[in-house]
């Protein structure tokens, strides 16, 4: 890599940091000012940079066009697969990556478990609203309208005796999810499996996604699965990072 681009990129990424004028630039630099100069003009003609009212250079639009084309181009099955499988290999549990499209929440890739014993689901099938750890995960960021919206709209069908029964009850559960930061399905979609769930943001904070662990019950008892929980949102972290997702940036809504 030329030289040239090297002290480019390290300029950019020092005003990434806070706005600078020359003299606090060169200052720190390891070139002559004239060089500094002569990159940042360069820098400043493609609109990379801007210079404020106060004559510092900051950040210009093209990043900005760059950055949000980089983000369009992301897929978020193709970003979380390697995660995703480091989950499965270190647990030996299914693994399911969901998001909402439309009015639904549906499975869009999964690794099975590696125990005789397992659930059944494959991709492309939908996550019940009112008893889905992914679901509820999902949910749980949407403005409290929408929620209400959607919670007033299911047939809350029980699927087992632990399957949430009423709008009120989805609600308190959805308010728990956001304040924990993930959900649970204790057994209420499947009397014989329950899954966790944690949350997976792009760069704005937005819950684009939500991946789960799903263990049939003989396997693990409740009290064990949480103790996969740090694992999971490790896993959802990082596959958040690779949106563009940065805890210091996450957004407030509603």
């Amino acid at each position: 890599m030329s030289q040239s681009l090297v002290r480019a990129l390290g300029l950019l990424s020092q005003l990434a940091e806070r706005p600078a004028t020359l003299d606090e630039l060169a200052a720190t630099a390891n070139v002559h000012k004239t060089t500094v100069m002569r990159l940042l003009h360069s820098l400043e003609a493609e609109h990379f940079l801007v210079r404020n009212g106060a004559g510092q250079f900051q950040l210009g639009r093209k990043l900005f066009e760059l950055s949000s084309k980089a983000l369009e181009q992301r897929d978020i099955r193709a970003v979380a697969r390697p995660h995703l499988a480091k989950l499965n290999d270190a647990t030996g549990h299914t693994v399911h990556l969901a998001e909402w499209e439309g009015s639904e929440v549906v499975y869009i890739d999964k690794y099975e478990s590696h125990h005789p014993v397992r659930m059944y689901s494959r991709i492309g099938l939908t996550a019940a609203l009112h008893s889905a750890a992914v679901a509820k995960v999902i949910l749980a960021d949407m403005p409290r309208s929408r929620q209400e919206h959607i919670a007033a709209g299911l047939d809350y069908v029980r699927l087992t005796e632990n399957t949430l029964g009423t709008p009120e009850e989805l609600l308190a559960e959805l308010a728990q999810v956001r304040e924990q930061g993930w959900a649970q399905d204790k057994s209420e979609h499947e009397s014989f499996v329950h899954c966790i769930g944690a949350p997976i943001r792009d760069a704005s904070g937005r819950v684009v996604a939500a991946a789960s662990f799903s263990v049939p019950v003989v396997l693990l008892s409740y009290e064990e699965l949480l103790k996969l929980l740090p694992t999971l949102m490790n896993g959802t972290q990082a596959i958040s990072k690779d949106l563009g997702w940065a805890p210091q940036k996450e957004r407030l809504h509603d």
